[in-house]
């Protein structure tokens, strides 16, 4: 109020506005020290930086580090100066975002003429020399000998198929689906973890250490607003890209059921807390178990020594 006991109003015909998207970047799991937990910053992008970057992107991000009051259940007693809380929160303004890691389509649309051409010349060398099929799948995880037709299969999941669209509308998966099924200590979870890092948007996680809710999606309750959103889990993370799955035998019958939907709809349907949603989880997805006495017996067929459903086993090709 001013001296005059007056009242400010909002002319809102004489305001401009922006757009304004608010993003939460985190660390990668590669530079997050052992034991700790990877920390979260929030980034406000305003103007044409909004929509700049999907959930799932490796992000630089250029901005000012800047403080605001503390706002919502962050900040508690805030009436009461003597008691511990927030008293200001961090954020990032950004000025830049530049995306690391995309589709090969972007990568490629993105080279200079010179780099283009460039590489363009050299995959038509390979194309055309001696096998080449042979010569990309040793060059896939040439740490590890041998393994020459898994690196194969391996090579076909990152190049994909294609995918195929009837006149009826339904669609039929291009992304194909590997399951390693095989003794401990033959390199299974080095493979993952390197298609994992070759693949544009790779996810790499663990079984035991997975749920349903984390691999597909979760309703949270926003920290500022209080207003109910969806988070992402692994598969949704993974869209356009791989998803890695170690010690698939490890995991609880209830979570392993969520990815049946995954693999052959690509897609993850939500109806929880009033919030009914279709997000898109086209992933390939890549998976790494052992047999079911620890060792493949040669001496009982296929089925027996997967310890796995037949409706999940289907889903693989």
């Amino acid at each position: 109020r001013g001296g005059g006991g007056g009242r400010l109003h909002p002319q809102v015909r004489g305001s401009a506005f922006a757009k304004h998207q608010e993003a939460r970047v985190q660390e990668l799991p590669g530079q997050v020290p052992t034991g700790h937990v990877p920390r979260v910053l929030g980034v406000h992008l305003t103007g044409e930086l909004a929509r700049s970057c999907v959930p799932g992107d490796v992000v630089t991000v250029s901005g000012i580090f800047l403080t605001r009051r503390a706002t919502g259940p962050r900040q508690r007693n805030a009436g009461n100066p003597n008691a511990q809380g927030l008293v200001s929160a961090t954020y990032l303004e950004a000025t830049a975002v530049h995306v690391d890691k995309r589709s090969y389509d972007d990568h490629a649309a993105a080279l200079p003429p010179q780099v283009a051409d460039a590489a363009a010349r050299a995959v038509a060398q390979v194309a055309h020399g001696p096998d080449p099929a042979g010569r990309l799948a040793r060059s896939l995880a040439p740490e590890i000998f041998g393994h020459e037709d898994v690196k194969r299969a391996l090579l076909l999941q990152l190049v994909g198929g294609g995918g195929r669209q009837l006149k009826d509308g339904m669609k039929i998966r291009g992304d194909v689906n590997i399951l390693l099924m095989g003794d401990p200590g033959v390199a299974k979870s080095q493979l993952l973890k390197y298609v994992a890092g070759v693949a544009p948007r790779g996810v790499y996680t663990t079984g035991r250490g997975s749920s349903g809710v984390g691999l597909t999606a979760a309703v949270t309750r926003d920290a500022n607003t209080g207003d109910l959103s969806l988070e992402g889990g692994a598969l949704v993370l993974a869209d356009m890209g791989v998803c890695c799955i170690d010690e698939f035998d490890k995991m609880e019958d209830s979570d392993r059921t969520a990815i049946h939907e995954v693999m052959e709809q690509q897609t993850v349907s939500i109806a929880k807390a009033g919030i009914t949603a279709t997000l898109n989880a086209r992933a390939a997805v890549l998976a790494a178990a052992n047999p079911l006495y620890g060792r493949y017996n040669r001496k009982k067929n296929l089925s027996e020594n997967i310890n796995l459903p037949n409706s999940l086993l289907s889903r693989f090709d």
